[in-house]
């Protein structure tokens, strides 16, 4: 079975995965949209999440060891897919992955470490199509600009209204790819943003 969801929060996300397993859906992976999940029995598990990547294949098998030594079982997560998943196996452990507030606000600098450099990644691509007219930011500002129909302003009646309806999917088209990179940066921005804020609120907690 597959969950489709998005989630900034990681408290929020475990939550909602332990009440997953209550109802009887036992999380087994995470993928790039969304979440799989097996029938099992209902349970009251603990689930908790970590970010973090990793250079090399010997440092991530050694960080897994380390958690399962702790009795968490490794849930999903590659060593550079940055999410990794633990659910708690020794009933008499503790229900906590971090030894303290700094290891689990870490997990929030590391995420908007990420996000960051998502955003920066775009810019200089943004840059080259704009300087080689790819993509015209006054469109934005002016809509009409999209529609390269010679004269379609200047139509009246049934004439404006069959160019218009004609044009109009190639202009959505290219109105979609001249805002694609704004948007996806202002996206990868935002959520940087949220995620230092979680940081520094842990951090004022300390």
């Amino acid at each position: 079975m597959k969950k489709y969801k998005f989630f900034s929060n990681f408290d929020e996300e475990e939550r909602w995965l332990r009440e997953m397993a209550r109802q009887g859906c036992r999380f087994t992976r995470k993928t790039a949209f969304g979440y799989e999940f097996k029938p099992s029995e209902p349970e009251n598990t603990t689930i908790k999440i970590d970010y973090r990547t990793f250079k090399r294949k010997e440092d991530f098998e050694d960080y897994r060891a380390l958690f399962e030594d702790s009795g968490w079982e490794h849930l999903s997560g590659t060593k550079s897919s940055g999410y990794q998943y633990f659910r708690k196996i020794d009933k008499q452990g503790s229900e906590e992955i971090f030894s303290d507030v700094d290891s689990k606000a870490g997990r929030y600098k590391r995420q908007s470490e990420m996000w960051a450099a998502l955003a920066w990644a775009f810019i200089p691509i943004m840059v080259v199509f704009i300087t080689n007219d790819t993509i015209h930011p006054e469109a934005i500002l002016d809509p009409q600009s999209l529609y390269l129909t010679p004269g379609l302003w200047d139509k009246s009646g049934s004439d404006f209204w069959r160019a218009f309806l004609f044009e109009t999917p190639f202009a959505f088209f290219r109105g979609f790819f001249w805002l694609f990179f704004p948007v996806l940066i202002g996206i990868y921005a935002y959520f940087a943003s949220k995620a230092n804020r979680q940081y520094k609120k842990f951090k004022e907690n300390e």
